[in-house]
């Protein structure tokens, strides 16, 4: 069946509002550098089983952003994703502060960062396009969305960040930096970029690309 505008759009925020918080949490609660990622990587990967039917579960602004540079969905769309994916990490970040404890994460700004955020999300979002391209099984597109996070998380942060890959979360748990906010949006554009280039045999022909 199909689903209403608005249906996608609460959807989004709903399913955002999740992965700050559970980022967030995850944060707060321990010190162990890996925990997060994992953490991370399986709520997207819930997520997307659980809404991935209603709106595709982006739950990220690069996402929807790549996404839209691809043309697999249109402004409206995006735009609404967009705002509700940041009320929805805006109001995670809010509860945290106020029923948990204050939540602020140091973020770089410095060139490494950048690089890193960039090349994390290229590989998260080269994963993402595999699953929007129906190029896997439907049953391990949450396996892969999820595992494609974890894999980007950690060549993010071994290269120098913190691993965000997310505009939205790093505004939600405070991390804000330009590494964080513009990174992420170019390694979606690009990762989604190069797949569609690798599945797209009218490419090698010179034509126009439909997929």
């Amino acid at each position: 069946m199909k689903k209403s505008y608005l249906q996608k759009v609460i959807a989004e925020l709903i399913g955002t509002f999740l992965l700050t918080a559970g980022v967030g949490m995850s944060i707060i609660a321990t010190n162990a550098p890996i925990a997060t990622p994992v953490v991370a990587a399986l709520t997207l990967g819930i997520m997307v089983y659980v809404i991935g039917g209603i709106s595709g579960c982006h739950i990220n602004p690069a996402i929807t952003l790549g996404l839209l540079v691809n043309n697999k969905l249109n402004i409206k769309t995006a735009v609404g994703y967009i705002v509700a994916q940041i009320l929805g990490a805006f109001l995670a970040g809010v509860m945290i502060n106020v029923l948990v404890g204050s939540l602020r994460v140091g973020a770089g700004g410095d060139t490494n960062s950048m690089i890193a955020e960039v090349v994390g999300t290229f590989f998260f979002a080269f994963g993402v396009a595999s699953v929007v391209s129906r190029k896997n099984t439907p049953s391990a597109s949450g396996v892969t969305v999820g595992g494609s996070l974890l894999i980007g998380i950690l060549l993010a942060v071994g290269i120098g960040s913190k691993g965000g890959l997310n505009p939205a979360v790093a505004l939600g748990i405070g991390a804000h930096s330009l590494s964080y906010f513009i990174g992420p949006i170019i390694g979606s554009v690009l990762g989604m970029l190069a797949y569609r280039f690798l599945v797209c045999e009218s490419c090698c022909r010179g034509e126009s690309c439909s997929k």
